[in-house]
Parts: structure tokens; C-alpha cells; sequence
């Protein structure tokens, strides 16, 4: 609910729509938004995508997920387990699944096509156009610390700021694919390096440029 309410409010902003303007979009009251903004009451999960699409956030879309509470696994009685076992609903939003080759072309402003291809789903609060891709081969499959092994879903934010330290999808001018390395800083350059020793790292020159920032795998990171 908090995340759905940042990213509304932040929306607004953008748009500079105020509430009584928004509430026009929904055919309601403006009482009503004000109470779904200021947590007053919960909205459902239906009039939470519609806020969405209203505000132009259509490839957005607020899931629910049940989880168990991790505690009750394996340490309680039966009928313990049974009241232990709380539905916890968190928001998730929804992200299009994208292809290696014209990867490139979300950063271009053109967002990939969503609608036609497969979605999954991430409590993460995308700051742009964010899209997952599935990893291919293994050049990031690390024999410590972290490694992210073919056919891993990673989820790419291109409002991230690339900074050294952070795994970042790349595009060489000549590519028609992108590339997931680790971007590194050694003696003022900057190093495109894979977490797999047995691939070269890369000086990163004009000829290649960032697409995003993967933000979450399995883990965040």
C-alpha cells in the first residue's frame, strides 16, 4: 500500500494533478482519493490499477501475494501453525519479460511492448521503465559471493544511476545484443567485469553505453 501510494503521489506531481482532478478521471469524490492517499481507507486491488491507468501507469499493475510467515515454518504445533498462518498481502508490480536483442531501445524512449509479451511480478518500485530479462550462458556465475546463473530472471531499472559496484546491462555500438557485467573503477577508468574469471573484463569506452541498473534477482542487491 505505502509503495502504490509513493509512486500515485509521485505521479501527480509529474502531471501536477491534483486530487480533486483525479477524482474527476475516476467519477468519485475527492474525499474519497484523500482517504485512500492518506491510508484512511484500502482501496482494492481493482481501483488501485485503475488509479494506475488514469495516471498513465497502465504497464503497472498491483498484485497480491500470500506469503507463511517464516517463523511458523517447522516450529509450531499443528493447530499453532494453523493460527500462525496469516495472510500477508503485499503490492507487487507487475513488469514485461524482454529479449537481449533491441534491449537498447528502452533507454531510446521507446518502452518495450507491453501487452504482447510475458509479465512477472516484484515488490520493487521501478524509477523508470523497468523490465526483467533471463539470463544467458554463464558468464556471471561466480564460484563465491554473488553469482547469477543462467536462466535467472534479473530486473533492470534504466532510471538507476550506473555507478561502480552495481551489475548493469551494457550495449556495445556494434551489438545488436546487450551484455551483463559488473561495472568496476580501477585507476580513474571504468571496467565492464563479469563475476565469472574465465571472461575478460572490458574497458568501458564511448562505444558502449549503460541500458540499466539490475536492481533484484532472487535477492536485491
Amino acid at each position: 500500500m505505502d509503495k502504490w501510494i509513493e509512486l500515485v503521489k509521485a505521479k501527480m506531481r509529474e502531471l501536477k494533478l491534483t486530487q480533486e482532478k483525479l477524482a474527476e478521471r475516476l467519477a468519485m469524490s475527492q474525499g474519497g482519493v484523500g482517504h485512500w492517499l492518506n491510508k484512511r481507507r484500502q482501496p482494492s486491488l481493482e481501483d488501485m490499477n485503475r488509479v494506475l491507468q488514469e495516471l498513465g501507469l497502465g504497464f503497472l499493475e498491483v498484485a497480491l501475494v500470500i506469503r507463511e510467515p517464516e517463523a511458523a515454518q517447522g516450529t509450531a504445533e499443528a493447530s499453532d501453525y494453523q493460527a500462525a498462518l496469516a495472510h500477508t498481502y503485499n503490492p507487487y508490480f507487475r513488469y514485461p519479460v524482454g529479449e537481449w536483442r533491441g534491449v537498447g531501445q528502452v533507454r531510446d524512449g521507446e518502452p518495450l511492448a507491453y501487452g504482447t509479451q510475458r509479465y512477472e511480478t516484484s515488490d520493487y518500485h521501478a524509477q523508470g521503465s523497468a523490465f526483467w530479462l533471463v539470463v544467458v550462458g554463464d558468464a556471471m556465475t561466480a564460484p563465491s559471493g554473488i553469482s547469477i546463473a543462467q536462466d535467472m530472471l534479473i530486473l533492470v531499472d534504466p532510471a538507476v544511476e550506473a555507478v561502480p559496484g552495481k551489475l548493469v546491462i551494457a550495449q556495445w555500438a556494434e551489438s545488436a545484443e546487450a551484455t551483463f557485467r559488473k561495472l568496476i573503477e580501477e585507476g580513474g577508468q571504468r571496467y565492464l567485469v563479469p563475476l565469472n574469471p574465465t571472461y575478460p573484463k572490458a574497458l568501458l569506452t564511448d562505444e558502449c553505453r549503460i541500458i540499466g541498473v539490475v536492481v533484484q534477482a532472487t535477492a536485491k542487491f
